[in-house]
């Protein structure tokens, strides 16, 4: 099973301006993640009552938000939380691998880190032991993740961006 590894460095997250994204869907499992991830904010110097939270109706949704959120300019990092427990049907399948994906790409195509705190497991139990449980809370660590990479990020050179290609003429 993997465990998270702090950096060893005290993360300070004073002035870091962040944003939530939550699913509605399994709130029984996401609002103990929330709960983790402001907690550790506050932890790192972030007012937690200056940090937006916004519900969106399941893990599906979240991406777009974030993407909206990390291309605004208002904000340093996202932190996206939900929940997928594997159930029956193919639902899982559908919503898991879509959301994941969508949050990647949020954070590559607006080079501001969205963190993935979104949970995807097989039952209830396991979702409740990583939302809190005996596994630790990874609302926690998804906050924790986002104050890391914005220190990161600020000590790298800034992106270069490729001139377009010139314009061939045609004879």
């Amino acid at each position: 099973m993997g465990e998270y590894a702090e950096s060893g460095v005290e993360l300070d997250g004073r002035g870091v301006r962040v944003a939530v994204v939550a699913g509605r869907f399994n709130d029984h499992v996401t609002k103990p993640l929330l709960e983790g991830a402001l907690g550790r904010l506050e932890a790192c110097g972030i007012d937690r009552t200056a940090v937006p939270v916004h519900w969106v109706p399941g893990a599906f949704e979240i991406p777009l938000v974030a993407r909206r959120l990390a291309a605004s300019g208002t904000v340093d990092a996202v932190i996206c939380l939900g929940a997928v427990i594997r159930g029956d049907t193919a639902h899982f399948d559908y919503v898991a691998g879509p959301c994941a994906y969508g949050v990647s790409r949020a954070a590559l195509d607006t080079g501001i880190p969205v963190v993935f705190g979104v949970l995807t497991t097989d039952d209830l139990a396991q979702a409740l032991d990583r939302a809190g449980g005996r596994e630790g809370n990874k609302g926690a660590e998804a906050a924790a993740t986002a104050i890391e990479m914005v220190a990161l990020l600020r000590t790298l050179p800034p992106e270069r961006h490729a001139a377009p290609p010139a314009a061939e003429s045609i004879g």
